[in-house]
Formats: C-alpha cells, sequence, structure tokens
C-alpha cells in the first residue's frame, strides 16, 4: 500500500515583479491558514461518515466557516491587501471557536488533530492582526 505524505507543503508563492513583499512571520501564517482550512475540510467529511454528535449542524457550519476564512486569510495576505489584518483577526476568532468545539469531542484522533491545526492557525492570525 503507498505511503502518505504527511509533512506540510512548504509555502513558495509565486509573487509577480512588484508584488506584495512577505514576512517570513506572515508565509508561515499563510502556510498555517492554508494547512487549517485543508484540515477543517477534511474533518466535515470525516464527522459527516461519523454522524451522530459528530455530524451536528452546528459544529459542521464552524468547520465550513473555519475553512472559508482561512482561505480568505490567506488570499487576503498573499495579495498583499491592507486588510489582511483585520481578515487575521476573525481568522484567530473563528480558528479558537474551531478548535474549542473540536477539543469537546474528546479523544477522537481527527478532532484532536483539527484543533491542534485550528490554535496553531489562530496564534499566527492573532500575530498577523497586531500588525494593524
Amino acid at each position: 500500500m503507498p505511503q502518505v505524505e504527511t509533512q506540510r507543503p512548504m509555502l513558495q508563492p509565486f509573487l509577480p515583479v512588484g508584488g506584495p513583499q512577505l514576512t517570513e512571520e506572515m508565509k508561515a501564517c499563510i502556510s498555517n491558514c492554508l494547512s487549517c482550512g485543508a484540515v477543517c475540510l477534511q474533518t466535515v467529511t470525516y464527522c459527516l461518515q461519523k454522524g451522530g454528535p459528530h455530524a451536528a449542524p452546528d459544529r459542521i457550519r464552524l468547520l465550513e466557516d473555519c475553512v472559508q476564512i482561512c482561505k480568505t486569510s490567506a488570499d487576503f495576505m498573499l495579495r498583499g491587501s491592507a486588510m489582511h489584518t483585520r481578515t487575521c483577526a476573525v481568522c484567530a476568532e473563528v480558528c479558537d471557536r474551531c478548535a474549542a468545539d473540536c477539543e469537546r469531542m474528546g479523544d477522537d484522533a481527527v478532532m484532536k488533530a483539527c484543533a491542534e491545526t485550528c490554535r496553531r492557525c489562530a496564534d499566527s492570525c492573532r500575530k498577523m492582526s497586531a500588525m494593524a
């Protein structure tokens, strides 16, 4: 059976000449946002397949909110938007809520991994939002 790659890919965005200058901290935040969005999307599928309390509509909605705000925050940073500090502030809040919700599911390994990824993203986005 083939092995699945578990390492996070290094983010190396294409930036045209004259594009935004990304700091190392911003690159890390973009990578955390993209990773968090992907993990939350995978967690939606897991929760729907598992059913029961995992598939509660509020939980699925929160996971999907996290997916969207993570993608949006990464996009704002990649484009060099001056508004990225505001999207990152919202992203940190949504990620914190998502992490707390996933942690409430107990010792479920998938939910714990999602919570950890959300916490890492929230911390990163909080740093970006503090740049305002």
